[in-house]
């Protein structure tokens, strides 16, 4: 369903994405990282859910959907350097850092921190191009919301 938005996301020279498919990127890479520890909570899908919507201005069936295609994305990819690129070219470091925050939310949704997520994302935000100050910043700022 989506080899073609893989296959464009790794090439060596990818084009940068249209705000839909960063969109879908973005999500998918949510998605990633709620399914790290083995357990893709409800909390997580409805962080997942919550974070587009506003993100994005998405109504709650919008965002459900854009999470639900992002699943089957995610499924598909096979690693997380295709996600990690194709945001960083389409996304300024500030944003990034918006990214970033979503990532911790998360994680942290479930109220757990667990190790498989945090070895992710240390790997995912130095992908990112973020730096590790500003990634345990964003964890601080995001504890108090989960």
């Amino acid at each position: 369903m989506f080899g073609s938005f893989l296959k464009r996301l790794s090439e060596p020279a990818p084009v940068p994405l249209n705000d839909d498919d960063a969109r879908l990127a973005l999500t998918a890479l949510l998605v990633r990282v709620a399914r790290t520890d083995g357990d893709y909570a409800p909390e997580e899908k409805d962080r997942i859910d919550r974070i587009t919507a506003a993100r994005y201005g998405l109504s709650p069936f919008e965002a459900s959907e854009l999470r639900q295609h992002a699943e089957t994305l995610e499924a598909e990819a096979p690693d997380t350097v295709v996600f990690t690129e194709a945001i960083k070219q389409a996304v300024d470091y500030d944003n990034r850092l918006g990214v970033v925050e979503a990532l911790w939310q998360v994680a942290l949704a479930d109220g757990e921190r667990d190790a498989d997520e945090d070895a992710l994302l240390r790997l995912v935000v130095k992908f990112l191009g973020v730096s590790d100050m500003d990634s345990a910043r964003a964890r601080q700022r995001m504890a108090g919301t989960a």
